[in-house]
């Protein structure tokens, strides 16, 4: 449970080092909730015999035709179709998180839910900053107003790929890492050479190794990257950005001056125009597979 003293210690951390932990964010019985509808929403993508996109509602499917056997890689704003996940995008909880860094108005431009199967070469990513995925003329002082917090569904380990960050990277500025287009950013690992090129030090990488509940955050300027799966056993991880409202005009309501603000009838522009412009994957999966 995230606590006022709690919140606090995580934004000191969060704006000297870039990144936090709030451990036991989700817990007791809630956690066991957690699990089920994340598995829910896992079963609703395997209904898609490829990858699928409704507005922002998109699954990204590993084909039966390539592997034998459909997966689900990620699942976008499933909030459109789980009412549980509606409701817990916008709980009080990420408020009381949130409040000291971009305030009581707040705004949902983010949802996913990643899996990471075992067995898959390419499930890591490179090291990069998420600044990359904003088109930054939608959004003022996007850097300082956004957070992205990513909440263990499944205990999240050096095996298993867990999230590994660079802390006080986000004070160095853009730096271009695994700039080479989206699709590359899950085609092998970051070299160290490319890491000391920009003044990184790879000595400095924190593992966050996570317990189911726990909840990490980072920011858009923070070096960031995982490792794929080499576990024997899947790993969900939800991801969830928020922005300061009054610094853009898309995403969805998460808090209006701290109330609790439910989706509207229709899906706003959140972060991609291919959402809405381009059927088909993201990403080549044929060569993921061992």
């Amino acid at each position: 449970m995230i606590t006022a003293d709690k919140a606090r210690d995580a934004v000191e951390q969060y704006r000297e080092e870039g990144f936090a932990i709030v451990r036991g964010f989700v817990d007791g019985d809630e956690l066991e909730q957690l699990k089920q509808e994340t598995q829910a929403v896992y079963e609703e993508g395997l209904k898609h015999h490829a990858t699928y996109r409704h507005g922002n509602l998109n699954f990204q499917i590993l084909p039966e035709a390539d592997f034998g056997k459909r997966y689900v890689l990620q699942a976008y704003w499933f909030s459109w179709i789980n009412a549980y996940f509606e409701r817990f995008r916008r709980d009080g909880r990420y408020l009381t998180l949130l409040e000291g860094l971009i305030g009581r108005d707040i705004k949902q431009i983010a949802q996913q839910l990643h899996w990471k199967p075992p067995g898959a070469n390419l499930t890591g990513y490179r090291f990069h900053q998420d600044l990359r995925f904003r088109k930054q003329s939608a959004f003022d002082n996007i850097a300082e107003a956004t957070v992205t917090t990513g909440l263990a569904v499944d205990r999240a380990t050096k095996e298993n790929g867990c999230l590994q960050v660079v802390p006080g990277s986000h004070k160095l500025g853009y730096l271009g890492l695994s700039d080479e287009g989206t699709g590359e950013l899950m085609k092998g690992l970051t070299a160290e050479d490319e890491l000391k090129s920009v003044g990184i030090d790879p000595g400095t990488i924190v593992s966050l190794e996570l317990e189911p509940g726990d909840l990490a955050m980072w920011g858009l300027l923070t070096v960031h990257g995982s490792a794929p799966n080499r576990s024997e056993h899947d790993r969900a991880f939800a991801l969830s950005s928020y922005v300061r409202a009054d610094t853009t005009q898309r995403g969805e309501w998460a808090f209006r001056d701290g109330v609790s603000t439910p989706l509207g009838d229709t899906p706003k522009l959140c972060k991609y125009e291919k959402l809405y412009e381009e059927p088909g994957p993201l990403y080549d999966t044929r060569q993921w597979w061992k």
